[in-house]
């Protein structure tokens, strides 16, 4: 929004031309960093209040840790605050005809309303399961489809026009297209390889990418701050795998697809971290406020979303670890618990609770243990995903 003021500013009077530096990439997106930042630290109080008001508190089921006890009450829906400090940056910063930039914000608020129905199921209706797992996975599979099938030929063109355009031609193909090798998957540090996934892998593999990055990050979201700090890290160094695809300059140079228009995503992932450092202020230890499903199964389908546009879907595994473990912690426990209980007539544990978190937590560790060392963990996966930039 800002960025078309300036230009038409620009065409009125030289006087104007100061505002060029909005045409900077980098500008916009420290900007909205800082945009979504304040908007975030001003209405938090508000937000919580009115939680509080509407006695939005979070229910702690009773199977849970015992130490949890004493949050029952506190407000949640949180995430409400990061998606509107998200959203209002994010239009105000960036390149409002950008069509990446649409589909990560479409997804993002998609996924976030799945969560506020989840979330308000639990405050209204007094249930600690909310939305029952059938029901949330139809929902997220139908909307990540939806994107895994744009995205597929969207990164593919250049404008939404040629995107039309292929998909007509896969359809009249008997859905038989070749990709560019751009939509292929890029393995991590290895020069100019990808392996070519076709159109149905690449849908497969987005689908996957974005379900299970939401459904990641929503059961990290255990303990106070320990989801959305690794959020805002992942995030960030996201933003410049896609500040180096959406320049030809760089992406030429360090040997990644150029993908026009990516680059526009910087901004969001700016935006979110803005957001994500003003609710972490309110969400440390001990919580004021816990961001919920709304939060944490929006936040990880947008990270899923760009890494997927920018080709970097290990990558993101890499500096996603943490995520990744605890959605496999709770797999395997779930697993093996039902294997054991069929083979033996009684189930057993791998863990002593899952997610991991909560094993570390029955091990003896404090809370802010658990978090802070989390955190450490994922700064350095991160510092290894983005070495994948020059060490290829």
């Amino acid at each position: 929004m800002l960025l078309s003021l300036a230009q038409w500013l620009q065409t009125l009077s030289p006087e104007f031309g100061f505002f060029r530096v909005f045409q900077y990439l980098t500008f916009r997106a420290v900007m909205a960093a800082l945009t979504a930042l304040l908007i975030g630290l001003a209405a938090g109080p508000y937000v919580i209040v009115r939680l509080r008001e509407l006695k939005i508190g979070q229910p702690v089921r009773g199977y849970g840790m015992e130490t949890h006890l004493q949050k029952s009450g506190t407000p949640t829906m949180g995430g409400v605050l990061i998606l509107l400090a998200i959203a209002a940056s994010t239009l105000l910063w960036v390149d409002l005809s950008n069509r990446f930039v649409w589909i990560v914000l479409l997804v993002t608020l998609a996924f976030g309303a799945i969560g506020w129905v989840d979330d308000w199921r639990k405050v209204v209706y007094k249930d600690p399961e909310g939305m029952r797992s059938r029901e949330k996975y139809f929902w997220q599979s139908v909307i990540g489809l939806l994107a895994a099938l744009y995205l597929v030929f969207s990164i593919s063109e250049n404008s939404n026009l040629r995107v039309l355009e292929l998909f007509f031609n896969w359809v009249r193909s008997g859905f038989d297209v070749n990709l560019p090798p751009k939509a292929g998957l890029l393995l991590p540090f290895i020069k100019e390889v990808s392996y070519p996934l076709g159109v149905l892998g690449f849908v497969v593999l987005t689908y996957l990418v974005i379900v299970g990055s939401s459904n990641a990050v929503n059961l990290t979201d255990g303990l106070d701050g320990l989801a959305i700090m690794p959020v805002v890290l992942v995030g960030s160094a996201l933003g410049v795998f896609a500040y180096v695809t959406g320049s030809a300059v760089y992406s030429k140079y360090l040997f990644f697809p150029h993908i026009p228009g990516s680059g526009e995503l910087m901004v969001f992932c700016a935006a979110m971290a803005g957001a994500g450092l003003a609710f972490l202020w309110f969400n440390t230890h001990p919580a004021q406020v816990f961001m919920g499903d709304v939060g944490a199964l929006a936040l990880g389908a947008s990270l899923g979303t760009i890494a997927v546009i920018v080709r970097q879907e290990i990558v993101l595994a890499i500096m996603g670890g943490i995520f990744v473990v605890e959605a496999l912690s709770v797999m395997l426990q779930v697993s093996y618990f039902k294997f054991t209980k069929k083979k033996f007539g009684e189930g057993r544990r791998l863990l002593k609770m899952a997610p991991l978190h909560h094993h570390f937590e029955k091990s003896g560790w404090k809370e802010t243990q658990v978090v802070v060392r989390f955190w450490i963990i994922t700064m350095l996966l991160c510092l290894v995903g983005l070495s994948t930039l020059k060490l290829r």
